[in-house]
């Protein structure tokens, strides 16, 4: 075996026994519950406008690749 599938092999390995431990909890301290959301209600930030921005960065440097070749 050579030393990136050992360590792939160990990071599967360790990732399988802690997901036993990572598992969640109700909440037994009788706090509030969350409440839930509508269908309406979308999480959007800056995550998908970082998104957006790269795609197109992406994009543009693809194309000028493809026309200087």
């Amino acid at each position: 075996m050579n030393f990136s599938l050992k360590g792939g092999l160990l990071a599967l390995i360790l990732l399988a026994a802690s997901a036993g431990v990572a598992l969640a909890q109700s909440p037994s301290t009788g706090g509030p519950t969350p409440a839930a959301p509508t269908a309406t209600e979308v999480p959007l930030d800056g995550g998908a406008a970082l998104l957006l921005a790269g795609s197109v960065a992406y994009g543009l440097r693809k194309l000028r690749a493809r026309r200087r070749a």
